[in-house]
């Protein structure tokens, strides 16, 4: 039986790692780096790195010895890339071919697209010819309609109506080339009340290729809830910023609900501090 994944997603804005809620009150986390090395002490399956930085220049706020300062996004992704032993996507910010080639050239190892598709939707097949499928992630960030039982599509970080319905522009996305669908509930990003299972469904009986659910996490359970949805992989990013809710427990959590998923070893305690 194929392996379920358990994806940490980690969220830049202006060179911190921050907490996200609602698309619009950010919490700063820490530097990059030494967060995407814990995660890959933990040993997850795969890690989203995504950029959703608004204007302005990235600082890490670290002028000391021990933390090298940097003043921009592909210098930060070069030093991720360097503590993370799992597959990488990296999103946010991607215009062009070339924003494409450059962040592979740095470490990435997928690209994460949400944005530059809603306005070129041939983007991602020209993505697709170039790279391959399995390197293609297309982001919709998505809203509930009041009271209609649908979803439309966001762009711009969440702050544009894309004038699109979210199962339909599924459906176009896969068709263009999309290898994989990262699918965010904007009203459910930092709530910690689950995903929104009804569009994890509604997106996942839509399309042939990997729906990772993403947004709303709280709760070990809403991983499982997540996967018996339809998705084919669970992410989240709050919850994982605190030891007693590391990929392992989560893990641990989805094995023991019945689910296929690696199980990686145990970290100490004290291993995790010296992070």
């Amino acid at each position: 039986m194929q392996k379920r994944r358990l994806i940490p997603v980690v969220m830049l804005r202006n060179g911190v790692v921050v907490q996200s809620k609602g698309f619009r009150r950010y919490q700063p986390q820490g530097n990059p780096s030494t967060i995407v090395a814990r995660l890959s002490n933990w040993q997850a399956d795969e890690l989203i790195y995504l950029d959703i930085s608004r204007g302005g220049g990235y600082d890490l706020n670290r002028d000391d010895l021990n933390f090298e300062n940097r003043g921009g996004l592909l210098e930060i992704l070069e030093d991720v890339a360097r503590q993370c032993f799992m597959p990488l996507t990296f999103g946010g910010g991607i215009r062009d071919e070339r924003d494409v080639e450059q962040r592979l050239a740095r470490g990435a190892d997928k690209v994460a697209l949400t944005s530059q598709p809603l306005a070129d939707p041939g983007f991602i097949t020209r993505c697709a010819r170039r790279h391959g499928a399995q390197c293609v992630v297309v982001g919709l960030d998505v809203r509930q309609v009041p009271g209609e039982g649908r979803w439309r599509v966001y762009g711009e970080g969440g702050r544009a109506d894309a004038g699109r319905d979210a199962v339909e522009w599924a459906r176009e996305v896969v068709d263009r080339g999309a290898g994989e669908l990262l699918v965010q509930s904007i009203d459910r990003d930092g709530a910690g009340t689950g995903y929104d299972l009804p569009l994890i469904r509604a997106i996942s009986a839509a399309v042939t290729v990997p729906v990772i659910a993403l947004g709303g996490v709280g709760d070990h359970q809403h991983f499982a809830e997540g996967l018996e949805a339809g998705a084919s992989a669970v992410a989240a990013g709050n919850i994982f910023h605190y030891t007693e809710n590391s990929v392992y427990h989560a893990a641990c959590s989805l094995s023991a609900a019945g689910h296929p998923v690696r199980r990686p070893a145990l970290v100490s305690l004290a291993t995790e501090g010296d992070l």
